[in-house]
């Protein structure tokens, strides 16, 4: 290699402060050693890179020719130097993630709090979303990650269980039921039940565990949001059947949750596109959910 990058550096500090004295001064060394690599570098080539003219270096038309090309090598020197120093504050760019609305309460928040303050230069776009619709938010490339309250079923999706949870039992204060430590279905067959339609999974759950236990299920009010039944319940129109990550997250004075004897089990999961590219956002995000509730 006839020009080594440090004659490059040396010959663009030349040409860029017009004088031995300046270039000397910007690499911060000696004058003669400017001078010496300077003629050493016109050796090594073969040619004039400067005109010496009353005490002036006046560039040859080989000098700008080689300038403009080691310009071009320094701006991505210099795009490289600024992508190692980013590198080392920490990653950027933004991550894309959607959870059922039960986990936007604590699960989510938590989460995103510890992520933020670990990679602040990672930006986040959140929403929630229905189970229903889930799938294809991650399939279509919306979402980078799903975060759902129960497993999702579909060819396409990997998915990991990360913690477990379960449905309860919401009364109002001083309801028959509140004197209980648990609540069995039976015991809120004898009350209006307020619980989810039976065509989302929620519902379904719900009908299959009477249907177990052999109790009758009949519902005073149907919904499509568990805040709704909080809401209804704490009003005093009924009892209520609902996921303990909306119960316990939110802000619910006057109400009372108890656990169900017969256990309807959630299992929150972590779910992917399995054509999903890989993602060091996601993995990350995963591992602080692992951090913070993994088994």
């Amino acid at each position: 290699m006839k020009f080594r990058l440090r004659q490059m550096e040396v010959f663009r500090a030349v040409m860029v402060t017009g004088s031995i004295n300046g270039a000397a001064k910007l690499l911060f060394i000696s004058q003669p050693a400017i001078s010496r690599m300077i003629a050493h570098t016109e050796q090594s080539l073969g040619f004039t890179l400067f005109n010496r003219t009353k005490g002036k270096l006046i560039p040859t038309f080989e000098g700008e020719a080689l300038f403009r090309e080691v310009e071009t090598l320094y701006q991505t020197a210099m795009r490289v130097d600024e992508f190692a120093i980013d590198l080392a504050k920490g990653p950027t760019g933004t991550l894309n993630v959607c959870s059922s609305p039960c986990l936007s309460y604590a699960v989510m928040p938590e989460a995103i709090a510890r992520f933020t303050q670990r990679y602040p230069r990672i930006g986040i776009n959140y929403h929630t979303a229905l189970m229903h619709t889930m799938a294809a938010e991650v399939l279509s490339n919306k979402v980078d990650l799903l975060v759902s309250v129960q497993p999702l079923e579909h060819p396409n999706l990997t998915v990991e269980s990360f913690m477990s949870g379960r449905m309860v039992c919401v009364v109002p204060d001083h309801h028959a039921l509140a004197s209980l430590e648990v609540v069995s279905l039976a015991d809120l067959a004898n009350h209006p039940l307020i619980t989810h339609h039976e065509n989302i999974q929620f519902g379904q759950m719900v009908a299959a565990a009477f249907d177990a236990a052999g109790v009758p299920l009949t519902r005073h009010i149907t919904i499509l949001q568990t805040e709704i039944a909080c809401s209804l319940v704490r009003a005093g129109v009924g009892t209520g059947i609902v996921d303990e990550y909306t119960a316990r997250g939110g802000v619910w004075p006057g109400l009372q949750i108890r656990p169900l004897r017969e256990e309807i089990p959630l299992m929150p999961s972590i779910i992917r596109s399995v054509f999903g590219r890989p993602a060091v956002h996601v993995d990350k995000f995963i591992e602080i959910l692992r951090e913070l509730h993994g088994a």
